[in-house]
């Protein structure tokens, strides 16, 4: 799968889902640090790719209706993470990756879990 880590992720994220065989690349590697939401997720609509990120806004799929990019994956960490508790949260995405897709799905990735949003029928 194609992914777009956020620049809140980093290259030990892209480390681990690219060693799981995703292509994996990073906002800091594509120059798009400081994009603001709308930029980024355009970006990844045109470039194929589902967007990894800590980042709460994009959980709203009332402004990022999930249908309309590649994948929207957001790790939820606890209040004071470790690199380890982001280790784990990328490990769970990449376990969840493969049983199944992400493309135009929202995932909340929590530690040893993902919730998948569901849209409702008719939308």
């Amino acid at each position: 799968m194609k992914i777009k880590l956020d620049e809140n992720l980093g290259d030990r994220g892209r480390a681990i889902l690219e060693a799981a065989g995703h292509d994996a690349c990073t906002v800091a590697r594509q120059s798009l640090n400081g994009a603001d939401d709308r930029q980024l997720i355009e970006a990844c609509r045109t470039e194929g790719r589902a967007l990894v990120t800590l980042d709460i806004d994009f959980a709203n799929p009332l402004v990022y209706p999930p249908r309309r990019y590649p994948g929207i994956a957001v790790i939820r960490l606890p209040r004071r993470p470790t690199r380890a508790d982001l280790e784990r949260g990328i490990e769970t995405l990449v376990r969840a990756l493969a049983r199944e897709p992400l493309d135009g799905r929202l995932w909340i990735v929590e530690p040893q879990r993902v919730r998948v949003h569901q849209e409702p029928d008719g939308n």
